[in-house]
């Protein structure tokens, strides 16, 4: 349950990109682009931050110097696989940071730019829950930010995967709630 957002909120969107809502999710992922599109409209008309993160796994560490595990196999990636969905509403305002790695805070300067802005909390939603978001989430408590999760508005190619974070990780770390209950404190 959210009970509060704190003044300076940024909302974090992760790999709503257009090769990863493509990959085959456990919820429908039209209601997902929905939902973080009512919210990047109310951040934008509240005046508050609003981050788009991709990952570009070209530039990698892990996919460069190490074996794909036997279950997972990487896309060939093209410049429009990493590009942020239009249906999102983001602009060249917003800050945007392309990830190398699962966590948005790991390999950019996420960090720092949202202290630049005064940023002390951030609600987070994407694709995939057990993955970009869950690592996100850590890092950014690592970082001291206040973390509200927004559970439709992520999604994961795993329900038990998707089911963990939610149940077991995110109530470590923060509150979650709905897009409706975010808009509340908005």
């Amino acid at each position: 349950m959210v009970t509060a957002l704190d003044k300076n909120t940024a909302l974090v969107l992760i790999d709503l990109q257009n090769g990863i809502v493509n990959f085959p999710v456990v919820h429908p992922i039209k209601d997902i682009i929905a939902n973080a599109a009512k919210l990047v409209e109310a951040f934008h008309k509240a005046g508050l931050p609003v981050v788009a993160v991709n990952v570009d796994p070209r530039n990698s560490k892990a996919f460069s110097t190490r074996k794909e595990p036997a279950n997972f196999s990487m896309p060939p990636i093209q410049d429009e696989w990493i590009e942020i969905i239009k249906e999102l509403g983001v602009n060249a305002d917003d800050i945007h940071v392309t990830k190398t790695a699962w966590g948005a805070f790991g390999t950019t300067d996420l960090d720092e730019k949202l202290k630049a802005l005064g940023v002390t909390g951030i609600v987070l939603g994407g694709v995939s829950t057990s993955i970009g978001v869950d690592t996100t989430a850590r890092e950014a408590n690592a970082e001291a930010y206040n973390v509200t999760f927004v559970s439709d508005v992520m999604t994961d190619t795993s329900a038990e995967a998707h089911e963990y974070s939610l149940k077991h990780i995110f109530p470590r770390i923060g509150e979650t709630g709905t897009t409706e209950d975010v808009l509340k404190f908005l």
